[in-house]
């Protein structure tokens, strides 16, 4: 069975389920979207991993990322191989010393070890046609320009900040710092990007 070849193109609020995200995973190289949704923990451990973010301790899915190394278990790729009534099931395909070696996962924690081990993502045509969208072309018949990014547009909302065009430049880098040590890292990004911005004009 051919295996297509996904990447992930957008994580933001789940619109129908609250306190969830849902992760976008779009076609390589192709006009198809798969939304599933995942939950908070997970969505922040794939933001900090694609965002190059350093957390003060290791995540969850850094442990297991080091173990693995540490091991010399090489996760080769992420294969999301069936669709059973609304949920997701993956495995993770390892290699060590030499044997192939598959092991089962939640489909979230294979997305957050996959940008962890830079791993290619892959599904199956019948689960695309199941659970995908597809991505409208444009009048030229090219792909949106923001089709192929692999960059995060977590939600702006900052619910529970301040309202950050308010703040000082200090102000802001202040309340960073607090927010990184609640481990709040989606909530961190939104703030980083507004100093980005302010450092940038």
């Amino acid at each position: 069975m051919k295996k297509i070849e996904l990447e992930i193109v957008a994580l933001s609020h789940s619109i129908t389920q609250t306190h969830s995200y849902a992760v976008v995973l779009g076609e390589v190289d192709g006009l198809r979207r798969l939304p599933i949704v995942i939950g908070g923990f997970e969505a922040q451990a794939i933001a900090v991993a694609l965002e190059r973010m350093q957390p003060s301790r290791p995540l969850t899915h850094d442990l297991f990322a080091n173990f693995m190394t540490t091991f010399g278990i090489e996760l080769t790729e992420v294969v999301i191989y069936k669709l059973e009534e609304g949920i997701f099931f993956s495995k993770l395909m390892c290699r060590h010393d030499g044997d192939n070696i598959e092991i089962d996962s939640r489909t979230s924690d294979a997305l957050a070890l996959a940008v962890r081990a830079s791993c290619k993502i892959f599904t199956y045509e019948k689960i695309l046609d199941a659970a995908g969208l597809y991505l409208e072309q444009s009048e030229t018949g090219e792909m949106p320009a923001d089709s192929k990014s692999t960059a995060i547009p977590v939600s702006n909302k900052t619910s529970g900040d301040p309202d950050m065009k308010n703040m000082s430049l200090e102000e802001l880098e202040n309340l960073l710092h607090t927010i990184l040590e609640q481990e709040d890292y989606v909530r961190a990004i939104n703030i980083r990007d507004e100093i980005n911005r302010r450092k940038q004009k």
